[in-house]
């Protein structure tokens, strides 16, 4: 039975057409959201679309206005942990996570769910924590669903800010074991995301001020910083992604794209991963900052031309 859930719009940001957003049950019983649209006319196929940490379906507007443009049914979900699906923990600010089988069976229930209403063929899309967990789904059997993969700026590996990587993951571990709910190196962020001025996510003033606009109006959307506990899952995460025979087993096409100018994620992980993968490509887009899709015109418009370049042989436009 579909069960509705809300969509949020305000100013400068407004519902995409022919959409709607329903509850589904995920892992151990958890309530999540995801919302599925539809383009105009004839159907080249479906993208699911998987947002990083902390964003929610709302911020992906664009993304799917420009995906219905191409022909695409596209549905989009909020992981567990952020936007308005289960918050793990009493305090919905903190990034929480515990391990990441439950995000790959969540993933695998967002497919079951939509399964008959997402046209063939199927292609996944996957932003900074997204692209993470697409990859695990993906070398978790979940690719012989897909016929190709678009990661932008996929979390295959943190920044440690200048510490050594093994002694950051060591204390993560430890702390994750011993005070796992608790804010990594008690900061809590700001939900809000600060001034544009300084910012490392994207270059342009109006997509930046759009999204913070949206978490000034829907707090219910906002999360902070990590907890230990995420870290630790983050670090955990890419180690295995390094060394697990399924990434090497990834059948389908993965376009992965790093920003040039990233100061999160690390894209020597990145090249690594996607390079254990039969059919993998690394691009570096010169210039960018880590939120490829909340980019310049610009560089947008690399964005798009890399994955129409990966898509349009297999799921050709009608």
């Amino acid at each position: 039975m579909t069960v509705n859930a809300p969509l949020l719009e305000g100013p400068g940001n407004p519902i995409p057409p022919d959409g709607a957003a329903e509850w589904f049950t995920g892992s151990g019983g958890a309530r999540l959201r995801a919302a599925l649209f539809r383009p105009k006319g004839a159907v080249r196929g479906s993208v699911v679309v998987s947002p990083g940490r902390t964003e929610a379906i709302e911020k992906y507007y664009e993304v799917v206005r420009d995906l219905q443009a191409r022909g695409f049914v596209v549905l989009v979900h909020d992981w567990r942990g952020q936007g308005l699906s289960y918050r793990l923990l009493p305090d919905r600010l903190k990034g929480h996570a515990m391990g990441f089988g439950d995000f790959v069976a969540d993933y695998v229930c967002l497919l079951d769910h939509f399964e008959d209403r997402l046209p063939q063929p199927w292609v996944a899309i996957g932003h900074s924590m997204g692209g993470c967990l697409t990859t695990l789904a993906l070398a978790h059997g979940q690719d012989r669903r897909f016929v190709a993969a678009f990661l932008s700026a996929p979390m295959l590996g943190l920044q440690t800010g200048g510490r050594p990587k093994r002694a950051a993951r060591a204390l993560a571990w430890l702390m994750a074991r011993t005070r796992g709910t608790a804010y990594i190196l008690n900061q809590p962020g700001d939900p809000l995301g600060g001034p544009f001025e300084g910012n490392i996510l994207t270059h342009d003033p109006g997509r930046y001020a759009r999204n913070a606009d949206l978490l000034k109006t829907f707090p219910d959307l906002r999360l902070g910083a990590g907890t230990w506990a995420w870290l630790d899952f983050a670090f955990s995460a890419s180690s295995w992604l390094k060394r697990a025979p399924g990434v090497a087993a990834i059948a389908i096409p993965v376009l992965a794209l790093g920003a040039g100018t990233e100061a999160l994620v690390d894209n020597g992980d990145q090249r690594v991963i996607v390079a254990r993968m039969p059919k993998g490509e690394w691009r570096e887009v010169a210039g960018a900052h880590h939120e490829l899709f909340q980019e310049t015109d610009a560089i947008r418009a690399v964005v798009w031309a890399a994955f129409d370049s990966l898509v349009d042989l297999l799921a050709p436009k009608v």
